[in-house]
């Protein structure tokens, strides 16, 4: 049974609690609104455990702290005491659209409806905000993207551009809440 609820800043450290461990053979380049599939390995390992570089745990819980003191909503899904996905939406980045900031549902737990779950949550709280529009800069692999469009979310070729200057690699998705 899955638990879920809103998570504190002085619980955010847990997100190293989150397995990113993927096997990635393919992904997608995106130019404009239309995406090309590269093959390749392109796994991703766990977050380091240590150090404060982008992929490290440091590195993630700086950046949800972030988001959450910018005005951001963390949402947790627990299987019992274990943080087994996270979501942070921020609304109001710009005037009516909204942020999915971070997804990340730990390995051995994708593909069960939680990240569906979250993501459905994190759009209710943007709407009830006042957001018609979430934006999100979703790691470039099919997996990921493909679980974005089956949400409702398409590739625009204007994303933000302070969100495509911190993440040009990434598809850029959007939609209407």
């Amino acid at each position: 049974m899955i638990a879920y609820r809103r998570l504190g800043r002085d619980e955010l450290a847990r997100v190293g609690e989150i397995d990113r461990t993927e096997r990635i053979d393919a992904l997608y380049v995106q130019t404009g609104a239309e995406l090309e599939r590269v093959e390749g390995n392109f796994s991703a390992a766990p977050w380091h455990a240590g150090g404060h570089g982008g992929h490290s745990v440091a590195h993630q819980v700086d950046e949800c702290m972030r988001w959450l003191d910018a005005g951001g909503v963390a949402l947790g899904a627990f299987e019992g005491d274990r943080l087994v996905g996270i979501g942070i939406v921020l609304p109001h980045l710009r005037p009516g659209i909204a942020q999915l900031a971070y997804l990340h549902v730990t390995d051995g737990f994708r593909d069960q409806g939680i990240g569906r779950r979250l993501s459905d949550e994190l759009d209710t709280l943007a709407r009830d905000a006042g957001d018609t529009t979430m934006v999100v800069s979703a790691t470039p692999s099919i997996h990921t993207v493909e679980f974005y469009r089956r949400r409702g979310y398409a590739p625009t070729s204007s994303p933000l551009p302070e969100l495509y200057e911190l993440e040009p690699e990434d598809v850029h998705l959007e939609k209407r809440l």
